[in-house]
């Protein structure tokens, strides 16, 4: 006889007591309605790819925003908008290093001296690049790095964001950090953007356990900024603590860590064989006023205010160290605070212009993480009114820094 086929009617052979009700599935005597997690919901929706499509469109949007205050309040005052996101401060020393390589430098009336050996290389290297092949000239092909570097940060933020707490946080923490305070810089011919985008990347590499990856971006990073040594050492301190818990390094962590400093370091030598001198780099950056003098310069500011200004600028200090403290309490991984950890260390202590120090900050994106998650838990119809807010007063106070006389 044929073998007798199966009643697809029947209940499954192999479940051993089919009438048993799945313990997954929800109680139909419970008349509380179950709401579905917000970010579980977003991380099973159709298509991989609808969180990097969210992230990267809201923070264009929050940009976009930030570019139209700019265009109006510049309309309205008869200034330049476009010229001051390209043709002002640290875009100018760019061009000039992009157009004509290294070798200038000022002596200002006090007799100071400053060099254009203090910007690192590859923001130049890639307009003189860029201008090469387009129509464009170096201060415009500074802007197109600028703003495609700003959406690989986003990207890469969201990963980072979506690794530690969800999807639905890793968009939230893009567009957080396209509008904080000073996300004006992101659209000039700055380097600020594109340093973030490598260390957010380096720091996924990490989280995924890619480390020549991460040392390679590293290395990259350490050719665009100085700020570059705290992302070498969250990767040496990661490295480090695998190795106490373990009791073994993989040699692609060895040969990661080995690789992270290799930018950094190259051009700290370049600086030293040019200018005959081990230490010239740091006394180039003296010179700028921008030594490590472990915060005095900061004391200093704030005790020379006028105390309603003295005393909003330690309660900014007091939300920095809150924000830090909830890093270390939400557990984020050790890369990451290390990292964020390192980028505020380091803009705190230097003797830089004031007002410099929030933009410096900036790529610290650690420090938004826990308002993401804050907002990743709220309704959309609530969160995007926020956003939207957060964004107009981003813009405003852009366009008011960047139309006004000193840098950012």
């Amino acid at each position: 006889m044929p073998p007798t086929r199966p009643d697809p009617t029947d209940p499954d052979p192999t479940d051993p007591d089919p009438t048993d009700p799945d313990p997954t599935d929800p109680d139909p005597t419970d008349p509380t309605p179950t709401r579905p997690d917000p970010t579980t919901a977003l991380a099973h929706r159709p298509g991989p790819h609808r969180p990097t499509l969210a992230a990267l469109g809201g923070y264009a949007l929050a940009r976009i925003v930030g570019l139209v205050v700019l265009a109006v309040a510049a309309g309205v005052t008869g200034k330049d908008g476009l010229h001051r996101l390209k043709g002002r401060w640290d875009s100018v020393w760019y061009v000039r290093i992009a157009e004509h390589g290294y070798g200038y430098q000022v002596t200002l009336p006090d007799g100071d001296v400053h060099s254009d050996l203090a910007f690192f290389p590859l923001l130049p290297a890639l307009e003189r690049a860029l201008s090469a092949v387009l129509p464009v000239d170096a201060a415009t092909a500074g802007l197109l790095v600028s703003w495609t570097a700003g959406l690989a940060a986003a990207w890469g933020i969201a990963k980072c964001g979506a690794h530690v707490a969800g999807p639905r946080a890793g968009v939230l923490l893009a567009v957080l950090w396209g509008v904080y305070p000073t996300a004006f810089v992101q659209s000039m011919a700055y380097t600020e953007t594109l340093f973030t985008a490598l260390a957010a990347w380096s720091l996924y590499a990490v989280l995924r356990g890619r480390w020549i990856l991460a040392g390679v971006l590293c290395a990259a990073a350490g050719l665009t900024r100085p700020t570059a040594a705290a992302l070498i050492a969250a990767l040496g301190v990661t490295a480090l603590v695998t190795l106490v818990r373990e009791r073994r390094l993989p040699l692609r962590t060895v040969a990661g860590v080995l690789i992270a400093p290799l930018g950094w370091l190259a051009y700290i030598a370049y600086v030293g064989v040019r200018q005959g001198s081990a230490t010239a780099y740091f006394d180039v950056q003296a010179a700028w006023g921008n030594s490590i003098d472990g915060g005095v310069a900061l004391a200093r500011f704030i005790a020379g205010l006028p105390w309603p200004a003295a005393l909003g600028l330690c309660a900014a200090l007091a939300l920095l160290g809150w924000l830090i403290a909830l890093c270390v309490r939400q557990r984020q991984p050790l890369p990451l605070l290390v990292y964020t950890g390192g980028v505020v260390f380091v803009s705190l202590v230097g003797a830089a212009y004031f007002g410099s120090r929030p933009r410096l900050m900036m790529p610290a994106f650690g420090l938004l993480l826990p308002p993401a998650v804050a907002l990743a838990r709220v309704r959309v119809r609530t969160v995007v009114p926020v956003l939207a807010g957060l964004a107009l007063a981003s813009g405003v106070y852009g366009a008011f820094t960047l139309l006004g006389s000193g840098p950012p």
